[in-house]
């Protein structure tokens, strides 16, 4: 793939993003896309063959790049892995979130809208969420190697239920339009994992 094709698809891509985040899926027509990134029609089916594929392949590019943040995340160094995991969880409140009606998850965004919409969007959702939480078993794995967490006996399913947990306060957030739902996860959070309050800052 040379440059300049790498270049205006992605282009499309970020530009679909940043629209779809907003206004849905279904809610966002090819025209405003490529009227908004300045490609002609032409140009979007020769990477995209249809509206579906584009939105395959803009789900796969989210989910690299939300897992290449997460492993920044769980990579700190300086910390023990539980640390790295609360960093973690701490970026679901961060300044990124402070606008709770703008949620730019599109697990969060998604996943009710295309489940049903398209096979090939689910299944690429579904195939990111799983990475996410495998990722977290992982660093819940190397917590109890390391002695920062303990009594966790199945860090699969300790995963599993955690990630489970947050994208249902994330849910919540959007509804409520306040952070108490994502406050609630970080306290249940804690409970879980069997830490101190002061894990939380």
């Amino acid at each position: 793939m040379n440059t300049e094709h790498h270049d205006v698809r992605q282009h499309i891509l970020d530009t679909g993003k940043s629209i779809i985040t907003g206004k849905g899926f279904a809610g966002v027509g090819l025209n405003e896309i490529l009227t908004t990134a300045g490609v002609p029609k032409g140009s979007f089916y020769h990477y995209f063959k249809s509206k579906e594929l584009f939105g395959e392949a803009l789900l796969e590019n989210y989910m690299a790049e939300y897992l290449a943040h997460m492993e920044v995340l769980l990579g700190q160094p300086g910390l023990n892995s539980a640390e790295r995991l609360m960093a973690y969880w701490r970026s679901w409140t961060g300044p990124e979130q402070e606008s709770c009606n703008d949620c730019r998850c599109l697990v969060v965004k998604l996943s009710s809208e295309v489940a049903d919409m398209s096979e090939a969007m689910r299944v690429a959702l579904l195939r990111g969420t799983n990475q996410i939480v495998a990722r977290l078993a992982v660093c819940i794995e190397q917590a109890l190697a390391d002695g920062s967490l303990r009594d966790i006996a199945e860090p699969a399913h300790t995963a599993l239920t955690l990630y489970q947990l947050w994208l249902g306060a994330a849910m919540l957030t959007k509804l409520r339009r306040e952070p108490s739902a994502l406050d609630g996860a970080l306290r249940a959070t804690l409970a879980i994992l069997r830490l101190p309050a002061t894990a939380a800052n």
